[in-house]
């Protein structure tokens, strides 16, 4: 496999680009204004808050809790919004569920949801449409929820991607709302094992063990489903648009599924998310003064963690576009850094790759017109338009 290659963000050549200009760039596009905010200053201040732009800057403030600390939110939030020995002990819950040996062998049905899903989406689809399918259909196996959730998972989806677009905070908190309604739903309706067994968990005390509050059950199942949802939704329309968009690299994928290489694949796939990552923010705050990049920040300030623009830093990478998936793992932050990296990685990839193969053996992808980008805060595609050529 060709290991690095310069790519354009919207799959045109660089003079296409520039010749195109704002018609085919929001200046609202979360992943533009990162390039053009970063390009200023790796850390900046505005409103009230601090953003890290910087692929370092975003590493040190992710990988140094004691300093930047996860108490940002009134709400409980398990194991993301936990410092300390508090986050390690539920963080241990967390990775026992989403461990290699529980999680790998769920493969081949991700894989056979995806190529079913494929099968019915017709020549002309909406990549979206299909990564929203894949999503909620692998996160129900992986849960075990009835398939009767199906359709209302999905219109939840669609409500949070709007409400995350609009930026209205009430918005948000009533969808919020809406989908710890679903998980209550669930749990008291004979969830399956693999929820069932986190219902009946418990968490190390300083006295032995006790079992998780319900309250708990429902921030960590809102934790794992509610974001995963829209991230893979939202990740599976930026991989159809970059294959559509880049057939040569896209055939290379092609024979590395035919020849079983997932590591490429799977190396791919970090690679496309760290050109266009949709996994656009996190949260912390500062314990006392501190100076980043120059820009000295108070105890007590809210800092925001801008991983699309940390992932696209010409400091890091070069050409924030070349296609280079082993030159750029080191610093590829697409599943975070620290002790709140992602636990849920290897989930993310099976889901991703089985979708990525679905896509890759349904024949060459091209786009219908142009794909819409989401506005901030909302990234990657709004729609992702395709037809495949058998």
């Amino acid at each position: 496999m060709r290991l690095s290659r310069t790519v354009r963000p919207n799959g045109l050549s660089e003079s296409a680009e520039k010749a195109e200009g704002e018609q085919l760039v929001s200046m609202t596009d979360a992943r533009t204004l990162g390039d053009r905010s970063l390009a200023r200053c790796p850390v900046s201040h505005d409103n009230g808050s601090w953003s890290v732009w910087g692929n370092d800057e975003a590493r040190r403030v992710a990988e140094d809790p004691h300093v930047f600390s996860s108490r940002v939110s009134r709400h409980l939030s398990v194991p993301n919004g936990m410092d300390g020995d508090e986050h390690r002990r539920f963080r241990a819950v967390i990775d026992r569920h989403l461990s290699d040996d529980i999680i790998v062998p769920l493969y081949p049905d991700f894989e056979h949801i995806a190529l079913d899903v494929y099968g019915s989406m017709g020549d002309s689809f909406d990549a979206n449409v299909f990564g929203s399918l894949v999503a909620v259909r692998c996160q129900s196996r992986w849960l075990g929820w009835d398939a009767g959730y199906e359709d209302e998972l999905l219109a939840w989806i669609a409500d949070n991607q709007a409400a995350t677009r609009s930026g209205d905070y009430s918005r948000t908190a009533a969808v919020a709302e809406q989908f710890d309604s679903i998980i209550r739903r669930i749990i008291a309706d004979q969830p399956g094992e693999a929820t069932a067994a986190l219902v009946n968990d418990t968490v190390e005390e300083a006295d032995g063990e006790r079992p998780l509050t319900h309250a708990e059950v429902v921030s960590i199942l809102r934790n794992w489903t509610s974001g995963d949802l829209g991230s893979i939704t939202y990740s599976i329309g930026i991989v159809a648009h970059f294959l559509a968009t880049h057939h040569s690299i896209a055939e290379e994928l092609r024979r590395c599924d035919e020849t079983g290489d997932t590591r490429a694949l799977d190396m791919a796939l970090d690679e496309i998310l760290r050109i266009d990552d949709p996994f656009l923010a996190n949260r912390r705050r500062t314990t006392r003064d501190v100076t980043i990049a120059g820009q000295d920040i108070p105890a007590g300030a809210l800092l925001h963690i801008q991983w699309t623009a940390a992932n696209r830093d010409p400091r890091a990478f070069g050409d924030p576009d070349a296609y280079n998936p082993e030159g750029n793992a080191a610093r590829n932050l697409v599943y975070g850094a620290g002790p709140h990296v992602c636990p849920g990685r290897t989930l993310s990839t099976l889901e991703l790759r089985a979708a990525l193969v679905a896509l890759l053996r349904g024949g060459e992808l091209t786009l219908v017109g142009h794909a819409t980008r989401e506005e901030s805060p909302a990234g990657g595609y709004a729609a992702v338009p395709v037809t495949r050529v058998r």
